[in-house]
Parts: structure tokens; C-alpha cells; sequence
């Protein structure tokens, strides 16, 4: 498995790519800026990107793709909960004093169950509302890996306070999806260093019964 992260845009959102060895074929998770650096790695590898993957809509994470999009080919999917959210961009650049990325596109929405591949890698979605509406994770049984957006990170969770977050939620869908996981599966966060399940179970506060 070829995964590099690159941390893109003012807030650093990481930003994956994940390629398979053999096919060369490859998906990018959250390409939110920094488009030119993204696919510096995709050339380097050799890789044929088949989808661009969004978590969540903020803008943070979702602003390079109609860029990748274009130098790609590739489609961009994310849960269709998160279309009204892709619609603001604009406020969520006022928000966070960036420039609007203007209209995004989506291709095909990311559902709970579906399966995405590239060549023999292959990702769960499981759909973890809380952070936003329609915010996904990827699980990647065989390699033991989740990219868990804005969901989890090391010591902390999503925040709940923007349009669309639910404490509420954003707890459940911790215990009752991202726990669920063998604690030896590596998570990489939306932002900030990795760490595991079970290193979270252990430490993270929020995750306390």
C-alpha cells in the first residue's frame, strides 16, 4: 500500500493519497488545497487517481477538488447529507478567512456500506454524522487503518459548534462505529498526528463511558 499525507491549506488538513502497489491505482482523500504538491506524489508513485474523496464538507477539506478533478479525471464523491454544506462555501471561506474555492461539484455520493476500491485496496464507508451531517469515515480492513476526517483525532474529537454538528451524534457515532475496531488500527485524523483505537480508548476524554 503506497499512503503518503500531506498536510494542505492554511489549516493543515491531511490530506491522503493511497495507492495500490501492484495496479497503480489510486484514490486521494480530502484534497483541500495545495493541489499542485497532491499530485506531485501522484507522479512520483506513478498512480492513476479513480476517485477523490471527500469526509466533509468544510472547506477545509473539500476546496482543491474540482482542481484535482480537472487534473484528474477523476469523479468526487461525498455523502449526499453534506450537499447542503458544500452550498456554503462561501460563508465557510468568510468563516475562516480563505478564498472561496467557488462551486463544487459532486459526482457520486458516499453512502453507509459502499465499498471503494483502488486496484486491490479496499475502504469501508461507514457514515459517522456528528462533525457535519454527512461525515464518512474509510476503514481499511486489511491494512487496519481508518481515515477518520474531522470525526477523531489523537486526544480530542470533531468539533459540534459549526452548521450541521450534534454532540450528540458525533458520541455516538464514536462508540457505536469508530470503537468497534480492532484497537490496533491506525487512525489518521483530519488534522494533527496519527494514533490508534485503542490508544484512544484508553486516553481520549471524550471517549469515556
Amino acid at each position: 500500500m503506497v499512503h503518503e499525507i500531506l498536510p494542505v491549506g492554511p489549516l493543515r488538513c491531511n490530506c491522503s493519497v493511497i495507492g495500490d502497489e501492484t495496479s497503480r491505482e489510486a484514490m486521494v482523500i480530502d484534497p483541500g488545497d495545495d493541489i499542485q504538491e497532491v499530485m506531485a506524489i501522484v507522479r512520483r508513485h506513478g498512480l492513476t487517481v479513480k476517485q477523490i474523496v471527500i469526509t466533509h464538507a468544510h472547506i477545509d477539506h473539500v476546496g482543491g477538488a474540482m482542481k484535482m478533478r480537472q487534473a484528474t479525471g477523476a469523479p468526487i464523491l461525498l455523502n449526499q447529507s453534506d450537499y447542503a454544506l458544500l452550498k456554503m462555501l462561501d460563508a465557510q471561506a468568510a468563516w475562516v478567512g480563505m478564498r472561496s474555492p467557488g462551486p463544487v461539484e459532486i459526482d457520486q455520493s458516499l453512502n453507509e456500506g459502499d465499498q471503494l476500491r483502488a486496484g486491490s485496496l479496499e475502504a469501508s464507508v461507514l457514515h459517522t454524522p456528528g462533525h457535519t451531517e454527512g461525515s464518512v469515515c474509510l476503514y481499511f480492513a486489511a491494512e487496519r487503518k481508518l481515515i477518520a476526517g474531522d470525526t477523531l483525532f489523537a486526544g480530542s474529537i470533531g468539533r459540534t459548534d459549526l452548521p450541521g454538528g450534534s454532540m450528540d451524534k458525533i458520541l455516538s457515532s464514536l462508540h457505536t462505529r469508530v470503537l468497534a475496531l480492532p484497537d490496533d488500527t491506525v487512525v489518521v485524523p483530519g488534522h494533527g498526528p496519527l494514533t490508534t483505537i485503542g490508544q484512544e480508548r484508553a486516553v481520549n476524554p471524550f471517549l469515556k463511558l
